[in-house]
């Protein structure tokens, strides 16, 4: 089975994220930048599946230069190649013009199984798997806690509020996991040192067939017009019983609206 993971490149969550003055798009430059944790438990489920069906697993990633460490990091859990599109026109992509650009090089790699995490942490729009899927032609299994491959047919156990959903389609499909379906290994000493010397090849939006005004910020959809920093946190307000203590705090609750 021939299953191309997405993989992107996030701001750590875990440290300051900031977006830049000049344009308000995420300070890629100045973060520490990370694999988005979710892509992790998609990387596993790819190699999972290559181990118990056989196959090649291909990691695809956009984004800019320095998006290289994220891809050999990946490289290192175990995959056998990597795809990265590269392209300064890039800068400033909405989800819709992303989609677009990734649904072109899945079209060059004629993926049996697109796997990608639920959601990424700077973006948090869980519609990239939708999008994809409906550019491409092929059926969305989304959200799932357990893949199974049986043959050409894939079920999943789409995870819910109150409980999961089986559904179930036929290859080729896209797939995204929620961090509930696996545990990512790490990479070994000789996973790390072999990620050095594996394939990763650059596609540019000419390579793809994409105009350069079909994405980045000109075409972008949607786009943030100003931000500011999150204000710091003020002290509470201070309760003293004397008496009417429950009162007063009722009285507040109220105020604010929680009662």
């Amino acid at each position: 089975m021939n299953i191309v993971v997405l993989v992107k490149q996030v701001p750590d969550s875990g440290a300051d994220r900031n977006l830049r003055n000049d344009d308000n798009t995420v300070d890629r430059g100045s973060a520490n930048n990370v694999i988005n944790e979710m892509d992790e438990y998609a990387i596993e489920e790819a190699l999972k599946i290559k181990e118990a069906h056989g196959g090649e697993v291909t990691i695809l990633t956009m984004g800019p230069d320095r998006a290289t460490e994220s891809i050999r990091k990946a490289l290192s859990m175990g995959p056998d190649k990597a795809v990265h599109v590269l392209d300064d026109a890039l800068h400033g992509s909405c989800a819709v013009a992303t989609s677009k650009v990734l649904a072109a090089a899945l079209g060059q790699l004629n993926a049996d199984l697109v796997i990608c995490g639920a959601e990424s942490t700077d973006g948090r729009v869980q519609v990239m798997p939708h999008m994809i899927a409906e550019r491409l032609g092929v059926a969305a299994l989304t959200g799932a806690r357990k893949l199974t491959v049986d043959g050409a047919t894939l079920t999943v156990e789409r995870q819910t509020e109150e409980g999961y959903e089986v559904v179930t389609a036929a290859t080729p499909a896209v797939v995204s996991v929620w961090d509930t379906i696996n545990e990512p290994r790490y990479p070994s000493f000789k996973g790390i040192m072999a990620a050095k010397k594996k394939p990763v090849q650059t596609l540019s939006l000419a390579d793809l067939g994409v105009a350069a005004d079909e994405v980045g910020l000109d075409g972008a959809t949607s786009a943030v017009v100003e931000h500011t920093k999150r204000p710091p946190r003020s002290g509470g307000a201070k309760v003293t019983d004397e008496g009417e203590g429950g009162v007063k705090l009722v009285e507040f609750l109220a105020t604010e609206k929680f009662v």
